[in-house]
């Protein structure tokens, strides 16, 4: 990761969890206070000397408080971005990726925006980390998990994220803005919007279920279907 003060990656991923849990932060304003409160480069041991009062006499300064017992940002918050700073992340629920002793034939690699244990309940341009699938008609494996942190120090922040999900050719996600979605698409990649979100492995299950049906042209082209098949797959569609 290129960042415009070359932090560590550790580093970067910590100042930008901790900007998402501090209401109305982003991390430009993170980063500005740190560097008013840490004297010399940001790195994961001078993360640590970061106090709740740093914080806090900081936003206060920013807003105009004096004495820091008026800011918007509450004390939880406050509490919670410190913890992160520090590196005592909470032990998460994410799934563990598998190893791919082989490629199943007629497979795709599937994106799913995800914030929490292995669901799609992510934004594409906000989501904390992509879970990375390997789909077939009937196997399916979870086979990385890419954090987007990162993207918050990007200069293109879309174009980061599509980066990270370059090898996919479907993505899940909960919403996706039009510039993004643009984006996406230029990658070769299809965008599939569910508001509801759901579990991972339901919704991968109903992609099986079309994969082992009549899929559309643009998944037929994806599973290595000949032409003349994906057109007859098309005009099945257009007669039901």
């Amino acid at each position: 990761m290129n960042t415009p003060m070359n932090l560590s990656r550790e580093t970067a991923l910590r100042i930008a969890l901790a900007a998402r849990v501090l209401p109305g932060i982003g991390v430009a304003r993170l980063l500005d206070m740190l560097q008013q409160s840490i004297p010399g480069p940001l790195t994961e041991e001078s993360l640590q000397t970061i106090t709740v009062t740093n914080l806090k006499t900081g936003f206060a300064s920013a807003d105009g408080e004096e004495d820091g017992e008026d800011i918007s940002i509450g004390l939880p918050a406050i509490k919670e971005a410190v913890r992160i700073l520090w590196g005592e992340l909470a032990a998460d629920d994410l799934p563990q990726p598998v190893v791919l002793e082989r490629i199943p034939e007629r497979s795709i690699r599937v994106a799913i925006a995800s914030n929490t244990g292995e669901n799609l309940d992510g934004h594409f341009g906000s989501c904390l980390r992509f879970l990375i699938y390997q789909v077939s008609a009937d196997e399916k494996a979870l086979v990385d998990v890419r954090s987007a942190l990162e993207a918050d120090f990007a200069e293109d922040k879309n174009g980061f994220r599509v980066d990270l999900i370059r090898d996919c050719q479907v993505l899940y996600v909960v919403s996706v803005g039009g510039p993004a979605a643009a984006k996406v698409v230029r990658a070769d990649i299809y965008p599939m919007k569910k508001l509801e979100g759901g579990q991972a492995q339901d919704i991968l299950a109903e992609l099986q279920a079309v994969m082992a049906g009549s899929p559309p042209p643009w998944l037929a082209k994806h599973l290595g279907v000949a032409a003349e098949e994906r057109v007859r797959f098309s005009r099945s569609d257009e007669v039901a």
